[in-house]
């Protein structure tokens, strides 16, 4: 009952209430991303969500345009500002994912939405991910995310499709409630890891051993 129906309309209800009482702040923050980063305010980008349907992820931008001599953009590292790893480090960047949750593309809780590229990735196992909704936060975020392998953050993702209950998102929720006042960097930006990117782990693994685990 938790999982079909009472979880989408607690994500209605919450994030609604979320994108009313937080207004001013996501107000506050377009104008500060524009002022300081530029337009346009919101990075968008196409994300794979249930089953594997594509949707259009929304979060405020947190990196400039500089590109170098040859009109090029310049690496990530030297676009992300002070102001951006601000962003990032608080987990502000994420609020206009509220609107993805009201929209009914994601949930509050439940995997992180990855790349549309890493799609052919994943196994057989890990394809679990995409049975439900992928949420702001998840069990992978909050159990050390961006320091164990991608293996291991594919296997708490699919241990939480596994175990989804109430009792289950309340404690990522509170987990992500603890890791955010404590300013670790856990539920920060993706950045693949401590490996690197995914698909490029992946393809390798399948050239030297013709398959993916």
């Amino acid at each position: 009952m938790y999982r079909r129906f009472i979880k989408r309309w607690l994500d209605f209800l919450l994030s609604f209430i979320g994108i009313v009482a937080l207004s001013p702040v996501l107000i506050v923050l377009a104008f500060l991303v524009r002022l300081k980063l530029g337009s346009p305010v919101l990075f968008k980008q196409e994300r794979p969500g249930r089953d594997e349907k594509i949707f259009t992820l929304c979060k405020f931008r947190t990196m400039t345009d500089k590109k170098d001599a040859e009109g090029n953009l310049l690496p990530d590292s030297e676009r992300l500002t002070k102001f951006g790893k601000l962003l990032r480090a608080t987990s502000l960047d994420e609020l206009p994912e509220l609107f993805n949750i009201l929209k009914g593309d994601m949930s509050i809780i439940g995997p992180r939405p990855l790349l549309v590229s890493y799609l052919p990735y994943y196994t057989e196992e890990e394809k679990l991910r995409h049975k439900v909704r992928p949420g702001l936060t998840g069990l992978a975020q909050v159990s050390g995310r961006n320091f164990i392998d991608w293996d291991k953050r594919m296997e708490k993702d699919v241990e939480y499709v596994k175990n989804l209950s109430f009792a289950m998102d309340i404690k990522v929720l509170w987990m992500t409630v603890m890791t955010v006042l404590g300013h670790s960097d856990e539920v920060a930006e993706d950045t693949n890891a401590v490996e690197g990117n995914f698909a490029q782990i992946r393809q390798k693994r399948l050239e030297e051993t013709g398959r993916l685990k």
